[in-house]
């Protein structure tokens, strides 16, 4: 006989819990998967392995459900990394058409050819061998092209950016002048899309000092035979409007997303090439269906997919109502909108070929997967978990909204310490980490997070803030940290803490505060500032601004000067807003974790703090992480992480270290 009684549950202070989470099974036993892309019956993805020092894999899953990594070794006898380094923060790596695939290999920048149904096909070089960088493909089989954006490096200034046509039968591996050069007269470009007949591009342009959510432009080409533009129309052009996802419907018509109603809502162009009026003088472009919802996310990485063509009448899209993420069709003649229910919500690239939708996808109870849904039925094609957990141990986030300092709404989630093993001494209160999420221009989410449950799981409540400037909650909400970052996100992070210490939930002694890249700006900023949190951690964060704008790479290079709303880099507020400044204030107890091949955020940026604060006899503590960049991606980097911040907040707080971690 089973018994069902509830087991007994041990004693111990909150964050000295045991926990099934294991650190090896967050760093070495998780995928992270992306890119997700259908072609027939046939489902592709990339997922990236921290055991094989982050390499990014492409794999292939069958109609008859085989998966298998499709990729032989290149001409040079190396591993395929499916990589870009576009804009530093990369994209879509690949692009699939019938029977071939084109990828950017990591290792040297260069795009390949592989023939899908070749068993004995081999890897073919198409670009030469020098500082180019390829990303955001398509492949025009008429023209025998793959259009791709491409970052050409150069010895002394800006990387230049251009769309260009790269020939399929390798003629410019080693002739540089027959790659095509279609559009070269922005900073930036990108989402290349060819229109069902193969006579017309669209692509989105934009330049300094915009970033691709505040300002593009969306440009229509109509091409010669050879790949060159005969006319090239203009969609979208208007102050502050950032149109984004070209795609084409199958009659011809382009659809895109754009804010222009303070909402990045999906619109329909007709007239182009369906055959209705002239073109271009008969174009009519019409929402699809407006509403205060989020169709889009900020192209932080190239090759955004919300959305795809699920049949003759319908779209199926992603969007994002008031932070939470939904799935569902959109009708392409009345813009009718129809919910899909399922737990999953998604979480990447939509995608969809002969009536099946196959997305990137999570819930509260289930870590990221690559998901498919047909014939109304949803099956998981492949977890980013190798391992099963006890979902009873699973702590789920509460959406909270609260009011900041000033008086303005922020949102976020609240995660209480679960455990069904442990529980902590009648009356302590549990110590708390708030979590800070980069960008800023970014959001958080309620999917299952492994990030988050190993801390919930040891007995630490968390708040995952959604503060101003975050996404999914309409452009005011996202513009409202333009010229006060390091004010108000500081003051939404700290507001939030106070919020959950002042209704007892949290012990107001002990609350941490932790983010990376811009988030780790907000932990020193908000340590520097605010007496609220008695420790932080930041990882790879942001410590001078004028010194962070004089290094950083082209994509953000003027991206500092909205969020602080500087004219120039003389504008005092680089200093005044700029955590090292604020060294004198900073006396809480600081760890930082820092990559020393960084392009992002300098390791220098790190070294200046810790020294600064070591001055002062602040415990400012700091891990390098040899070889690695803006983000782990190496299983013992990532390891020694976790165990460095796991062990800081047991030391800073007192809490006693169990026999295993």
């Amino acid at each position: 006989m089973t018994s069902t009684s509830t087991p007994v549950r041990r004693i111990a202070p909150y964050g000295a819990w045991q926990s099934d989470l294991t650190v090896d099974i967050i760093t070495r036993k998780l995928l992270t998967l992306s890119q997700v892309r259908v072609l027939g019956a046939d489902t592709f993805w990339v997922e990236s392995r921290t055991s094989d020092n982050g390499r990014n894999v492409l794999l292939r899953r069958r109609g008859d459900g085989q998966v298998s990594e499709i990729l032989p070794l290149t001409p040079d006898s190396e591993l395929v990394d499916v990589r870009s380094r576009v804009h530093e923060y990369g994209g879509k790596a690949y692009a699939l058409a019938s029977g071939v695939v084109v990828v950017s290999h990591g290792g040297d920048g260069c795009l390949y050819r592989f023939d899908l149904d070749t068993q004995t096909s081999e890897l073919t070089r198409l670009t030469p061998r020098v500082s180019d960088r390829y990303s955001d493909m398509t492949i025009d089989t008429h023209r025998g092209l793959v259009w791709a954006v491409r970052e050409r490096h150069h010895d002394d200034g800006e990387p230049t950016n251009a769309l260009v046509g790269v020939p399929l039968d390798a003629s410019a591996a080693r002739e540089d002048e027959r790659i095509v050069e279609l559009w070269g007269d922005s900073d930036f470009v990108a989402a290349p899309a060819l229109s069902p007949d193969g006579r017309f591009l669209a692509f989105i342009t934009w330049s300094h000092p915009h970033m691709p959510w505040q300002q593009t432009t969306l440009r229509v080409a109509e091409l010669t035979d050879d790949g060159t533009i005969a006319r090239i129309v203009t969609l979208v052009d208007a102050p502050g409007v950032a149109a984004s996802e070209p795609r084409w419907s199958p009659t011809g018509d382009l659809i895109h997303v754009d804010d222009s109603t303070g909402w990045a809502n999906l619109y329909r162009t007709e007239g182009i090439c369906s055959g209705k009026g002239t073109w271009p003088d008969d174009l009519h472009t019409r929402a699809l269906h407006p509403a205060q919802r989020e169709f889009t996310t900020p192209q932080w990485q190239l090759g955004l997919h919300s959305f795809d063509i699920l049949d003759a009448d319908h779209l199926i899209t992603a969007w994002c109502d008031r932070g939470s993420w939904r799935i569902g069709t959109v009708r392409l003649d009345n813009g009718q909108l129809e919910e899909w229910p399922s737990k999953w919500s998604p979480s990447g690239n939509v995608a969809a070929a002969d009536g099946r939708v196959v997305m990137l996808a999570d819930h509260p109870f289930a870590f990221e997967s690559v998901v498919e849904v047909s014939d109304g039925e949803i099956r998981v094609l492949r977890s980013s978990a190798e391992v099963a957990i006890d979902t009873t141990e699973i702590a789920v986030g509460e959406p909270l909204t609260w009011t900041s300092s000033d008086g303005g709404q922020v949102h976020g989630f609240f995660y209480s310490p679960t455990s069904l093993k442990w529980r902590a001494p009648s009356g302590e209160l549990p110590p708390l980490i708030t979590m800070v999420h980069g960008g800023p221009t970014a959001a958080t989410r309620q999917g299952l997070r492994p990030t988050i449950q190993y801390w919930t799981s040891r007995g630490f409540a968390v708040l995952d803030v959604n503060y101003r400037g975050s996404t999914g909650y309409g452009s005011s909400y996202r513009d409202a940290l333009d010229g006060k970052w390091g004010v108000l996100d500081v003051a939404d992070c700290a507001s939030g803490a106070q919020f959950l210490a002042e209704a007892g939930l949290v012990d107001p002694r002990r609350m941490a505060i932790r983010g990376g890249s811009a988030g780790g700006f907000t932990v020193l900023q908000t340590l520097a500032t605010t007496d609220v949190f008695s420790a932080g951690v930041s990882h790879y964060g942001i410590a001078d601004l004028k010194r962070l704008s004089e290094d950083t790479h082209k994509f953000e290079s003027r991206y500092v000067y909205r969020l602080l709303g500087a004219t120039d880099g003389d504008d005092p507020r680089f200093v005044e807003r700029s955590p090292l400044a604020h060294v004198d204030t900073l006396d809480a107890p600081l760890l930082l974790l820092q990559g020393t091949d960084d392009t992002v955020v300098p390791p220098n940026q790190t070294e200046m703090m810790v020294e600064a604060l070591r001055a002062r006899g602040v415990a400012a503590s700091v891990e390098y992480f040899d070889g690695e960049g803006h983000g782990f991606i190496r299983d013992d980097s990532r390891r020694r992480a976790a165990l460095a911040e796991l062990a800081f907040y047991r030391k800073v707080w007192g809490i006693p270290t169990p026999d295993t971690v």
